[in-house]
């Protein structure tokens, strides 16, 4: 099993959005990945899933008020704040970051946001129009700047029926970027340019010659090397692949297009790996 987040704290903040039914798979997640997973939460979350819910995914007691009598001293969001390694909001809705942005301390999430020392990071979630409404664009450009990260969101189908940028990023995907986030940054400040994949010489505006390498072995590299930190450009051929969390990917068809596209990155990186197909072992290289 996977123990890449053990002895991380992660507080989890959940903001009141339909997307709250997707924590309970988040936390989840992060503890199979070995993470102490604590969660707080807004008042209007509890009207889309349970605090009993968290609690016995978590194995802690869910918080939601500000001033809580069984808190040390009442101060519970000063304890949380002080315990996570990381705080993650997510969702987080159009009100949640605009007041987190205004820097409000009257609830329990925004409060824990302001007195942490620890990072921040922000996943949106909301319908399309009010994530692409100036407003929320101009909040989350002002905590980028002040340092927060922001996550996602994805695009697609949305609670609404609407479909747009704006749904929070799958759980899986969240936790993987945790484990990219507290990774060793072995290759931080280093650029590495990769090639995967197979390329089409054309026959014809018909036919075409190929091979059959999957670029899998390209992609896990490319994967690894962005989540040590480094700069990574991904030159690949047609695969149907997602791009790895923090790669540039530039698509190639022909072997003409590999090497102009390669040879115009090149002297901009430090490293340069070409993942190719051997025909003796039907394996990439």
């Amino acid at each position: 099993m996977n123990q890449s987040l053990t002895n991380k704290q992660i507080l989890l903040a959940i903001g009141g959005g339909i997307a709250a039914y997707k924590s309970a798979d988040l936390i989840r997640r992060l503890k199979e990945r070995g993470a102490d997973v604590r969660v707080v939460m807004s008042q209007s979350a509890k009207e889309f899933i349970t605090p009993l819910t968290l609690q016995a995914l978590s194995g802690h007691p869910v918080a939601s008020d500000l001033l809580d009598t069984t808190a040390e001293a009442a101060m519970g969001h000063i304890e949380l704040a002080r315990w996570a390694d990381l705080v993650l909001v997510a969702p987080a809705t159009a009100n949640l970051i605009a007041r987190i942005n205004a820097g409000m301390a009257d609830e329990l999430i925004t409060t824990t946001c302001l007195a942490t020392e620890s990072p921040v990071v922000i996943c949106p979630a909301m319908n399309q129009q009010m994530y692409r409404n100036q407003a929320t664009q101009d909040n989350i450009k002002h905590l980028s700047e002040r340092g927060l990260t922001i996550w996602g969101p994805a695009s697609g189908s949305q609670a609404c029926g609407e479909v747009g940028p704006g749904r929070m990023q799958e759980p899986l995907e969240i936790a993987m970027q945790v484990e990219q986030f507290f990774a060793p940054k072995l290759l931080a400040g280093r650029s590495l340019l990769l090639t995967a994949g197979p390329t089409r010489e054309a026959i014809d505006p018909v036919r075409y010659i190929s091979n059959h390498s999957s670029g899998k072995m390209g992609f896990a590299l490319a994967k690894a090397a962005a989540d040590m930190g480094a700069h990574v450009t991904l030159v690949s051929g047609p695969v149907h692949l997602p791009t790895p969390t923090g790669v540039n990917r530039i698509d190639v068809e022909s072997t003409d297009d590999m090497l102009n596209a390669v040879m115009a990155q090149v002297d901009s990186h430090d490293i340069f790996i070409g993942c190719c197909r051997c025909p003796s072992d039907r394996s990439d290289r």
